[in-house]
């Protein structure tokens, strides 16, 4: 039981990705112009322009933290990272978002943020050279 508690512990992250994925699939199959149009508005709004894509990450994640939203909050962890964001980056917008958001966000930052970039890194191997792998939006 323990070793099963301590599994789900080290891939929360990832079950949650998955949990989002599967859900966003289900509205997908029930209203597809709707999905199909909120990811055509993400894409062209987190797509590089005179703000960059890894900053536009850090924003959003900032963003997150502030509104709570676990999931969101894990994404824009995973897409700041892929983006070439480091730690250090990660938790320096948790600081700024910590700064409009008070307790609940100081909360998120030292918790859900800070297990989403040790796991997302374990799981995709640490970047050495600050290279981004793949594309999130």
């Amino acid at each position: 039981m323990e070793a099963e508690s301590s599994m789900i512990k080290e891939n929360w992250v990832g079950l949650a990705l998955q949990d989002y994925k599967v859900g966003l699939g289900r509205l997908q199959e029930q209203s597809p112009h709707l999905v199909d149009s909120f990811n055509h508005f993400t894409d062209t709004c987190f797509q590089a322009g005179a703000v960059d894509a890894k900053t536009k990450q850090l924003m959003a994640l900032a963003i997150s933290v502030v509104a709570n939203s676990e999931y969101c909050t894990i994404y824009h962890v995973q897409g700041a990272l892929e983006h070439g964001a480091t730690e250090e980056e990660i938790l320096e917008a948790v600081g700024v978002a910590t700064a409009f958001g008070g307790g609940p966000a100081i909360a998120q930052g030292v918790t859900l943020v800070q297990d989403a970039v040790q796991e997302i890194q374990q799981r995709d191997g640490k970047l050495q050279d600050g290279n981004a792998r793949g594309n999130v939006h």
